[in-house]
């Protein structure tokens, strides 16, 4: 049982480094089709803003808290990404303030 979970993992593992390893192998002489340029270019935005607008499709506007812990989650992240601009911060603000809060409310 054991040696299967390790063949398992080291199966991902190579896969994923493959995955990883093959733009950069493939394009590493020529320039990548402009389709690949507007998809780097439009589909983080578009990725992004389908979390937000799915993460708000649950909220129940009529009983308390209203949605106010996602509401002041997404305003935290918002905030300190644009003071900061580090990622990392502005994700574990914004989730931490949403935990805070759907404990305390």
């Amino acid at each position: 049982m054991t040696t299967r979970i390790l063949l398992a993992v080291l199966i991902m593992a190579v896969v994923t480094f493959l995955t990883r390893a093959t733009p950069f192998l493939f394009f590493s002489r020529r320039k990548p089709p402009a389709f690949l340029d507007y998809m780097q270019r439009y589909a983080p935005p578009v990725v992004m803003s389908l979390l937000v607008l799915s993460s708000f499709k649950d909220i129940d506007f009529s009983s308390s808290p209203h949605g106010l812990p996602a509401f002041a989650g997404a305003i935290l992240t918002a905030a300190l990404h644009l003071w900061k601009r580090n990622t990392l911060l502005s994700i574990a603000g914004g989730t931490a303030t949403y935990m805070i809060l759907i404990r305390l409310l």
